[in-house]
């Protein structure tokens, strides 16, 4: 008999225990510690369990088995930008509450032809971040040093600090940069391949912004390349501090680095700044062409010619409306001052007119009294 109760005794001695150890496991998990150091503010691509996981692991978090099922059978957190409050939330408040800590977000432009520099130096002002971390952190990432970043409008989280700022622009860049891979080739292509096609698509952004002649100016640029010889294109002098320099034929001459085209064949050390889509896809799929000149027209756009004495026309006829245009701009300039001349002398002479009137008005006034 007492060793029927001993047993029974000890069987309840173990459901306790049980039933304890039950009752302050969550206790004991709320406490296991965040890094205080990790970011507050981050960017959760998608809804995707592994995504969320992923995300959080590469901002410092350390996500355990009871992490991803509070994740998975409470709420996961949907694609957007979150924030998060260290001090006020333990570990089992943290994991259960992050799906409805969205934050306000601001849009960032970043503009097709800019350089690293000048995009670091306008999100600095744009979202008050501290240059210098942002320039390390570009540094750390780049792989080509321009070009990494997509040109096109990002919607990033008003606190998010120098690092998750950078790593977001090039986590998204990469990702386009990764379909245009699958879309474009059979299998990976190496960062030597995607380093010229970023450095063509970059000059056939700085000559120009219309998607329908992009692939006409890569077919130039292909040609050139393919019978050895030199671009002679003077947006490739629009590099680095010179990115928005008009190129003069002193430049030309002084210019030494393999930026510049009309002293050495073949492209740039480097891409001149950021790109569209659009600009890699014409660089990728040249229009197929025999031309090798471009020449702007008085109409915005280039007249393209495959040989040079068609070119040199080309370049007669653009001097001639550029005289022309110059002549017709001074003639309205003559006819806006004469305009404004004959204004004033109308506005004084209708000011005298008027004084004149209140003379007499007052005149006639005091003769009354």
């Amino acid at each position: 008999m007492k060793h029927i109760i001993s047993a029974k005794y000890k069987c309840f001695v173990l459901f306790i225990e049980i039933f304890m150890v039950i009752l302050l496991l969550p206790v004991f998990y709320n406490y296991i510690s965040i890094d205080k150091n990790t970011p507050t503010t981050f960017y959760i691509p998608s809804s995707n369990l592994d995504d969320i996981v992923h995300t959080l692991e590469k901002n410092g978090y350390t996500v355990t088995l009871i992490d991803k099922l509070m994740l998975t059978f409470i709420e996961s957190p949907q694609k957007g930008w979150y924030h998060v409050d260290h001090d006020k939330y333990g570990r089992l408040r943290f994991f259960a509450t992050i799906h409805n800590k969205k934050t306000e977000t601001m849009d960032i432009v970043v503009y097709a032809g800019e350089t690293a520099e000048e995009l670091i130096t306008r999100l600095s002002k744009d979202m008050k971040l501290d240059k210098v971390i942002l320039q390390e952190k570009y540094k750390m990432l780049t792989q080509f040093q321009e070009a990494d970043i997509f040109a096109k409008r990002y919607s990033i989280a008003r606190k998010a600090n120098e690092e998750v700022t950078i790593q977001y622009l090039f986590d998204l860049s990469n990702a386009q940069l990764s379909k245009f891979e699958k879309d474009n080739f059979t299998q990976e292509p190496d960062t030597l391949t995607l380093k010229v096609l970023l450095t063509i698509a970059s000059i056939i952004q700085k000559e120009s912004n219309s998607v329908k002649e992009m692939p006409l100016i890569s077919s130039v640029i292909h040609n050139r390349l393919d019978k050895g010889m030199k671009l002679q294109m003077d947006s490739t002098l629009n590099y680095g501090k010179h990115s928005h320099v008009i190129v003069t034929p002193e430049r030309i001459k002084s210019d030494m680095s393999y930026h510049n085209t009309y002293k050495h064949k073949g492209l740039p050390p480097y891409p001149l700044g950021t790109v569209t889509l659009d600009a890699l896809k014409a660089a990728m799929s040249p229009q197929k062409s025999d031309y090798l000149f471009f020449m702007l027209d008085p109409k915005g756009g280039h007249n393209f010619t495959a040989t040079y004495d068609k070119h040199l026309e080309n370049i007669r006829a653009f001097r001639v409306y550029q005289k022309e245009r110059a002549e017709q701009k001074k003639i309205e300039a003559k006819q806006k001052k004469e305009a404004q001349a004959k204004k004033q002398k109308k506005a004084k002479k209708e000011e005298k007119v008027k004084l004149k009137k209140d003379t007499n008005k007052t005149l006639d006034t005091n003769t009354s009294k």
